[in-house]
């Protein structure tokens, strides 16, 4: 039971820090709603901004100035968590894979083999905490930032939802808290 349960989170722990990399690598964190009426679809990012033309699927993106430059906090504050939220899920998969059963590492010693996923459960609850506070303080920041143009009936000509990035940060982040409750909770 102990090495499927621990199976079972290394492959959630693997796929998450897959989606958690991803989400934070890729550019479409928010995405044009109105693509209905628009001959480009628009995608901003916490690195770049892109934009496809629909006829020919022509993509250019225009790269931030500068990480250091004047960014909204919102771009600022999902960086600094999702950054923080990878390392954490990466540190965890290294600590985890040594701790499993199957891995000859420490083999004669199997309380330090379960501390060690016991460990890699608690850091990556603390990764995920960040993951999903970065990703949904992202997207409430979209939503207000809507919420507010249409409130004062403000129409800019585009609207933006929320992007697959942000979707997947969200999913990485949540596969990453399942994966430390069990691994937490359900291993001993």
């Amino acid at each position: 039971m102990s090495a499927a349960l621990q199976m079972t989170a290394f492959g959630l722990v693997l796929l998450s820090t897959l989606f958690l990399l991803l989400a934070t690598c890729t550019d479409c964190w928010m995405v044009n709603a109105d693509d209905s009426l628009e001959v480009s679809h628009k995608c901003r990012g916490l690195w770049r901004e892109c934009v496809t033309n629909m006829q020919d699927g022509v993509r250019t993106c225009d790269q931030y100035d500068s990480i250091l430059a004047d960014h909204p906090v919102k771009i600022v504050v999902t960086r600094t968590l999702l950054i923080t939220a990878d390392l954490l899920a990466g540190l965890a998969l290294a600590t985890l894979l040594l701790g499993l059963d199957c891995i000859k590492f420490l083999k004669e010693e199997p309380r330090v083999k379960l501390k060690m996923c016991y460990g890699a459960g608690v850091t990556l609850s603390i990764g995920s905490i960040l993951g999903l506070v970065g990703s949904v303080w992202y997207a409430v920041d979209v939503y207000v930032e809507r919420a507010m143009l249409v409130s004062h009936n403000i129409f800019l000509g585009v609207h933006y939802d929320f992007g697959w990035s942000c979707w997947l940060g969200m999913a990485g982040s949540t596969g990453c808290l399942v994966a430390s409750v069990l691994l937490t909770c359900c291993l001993y």
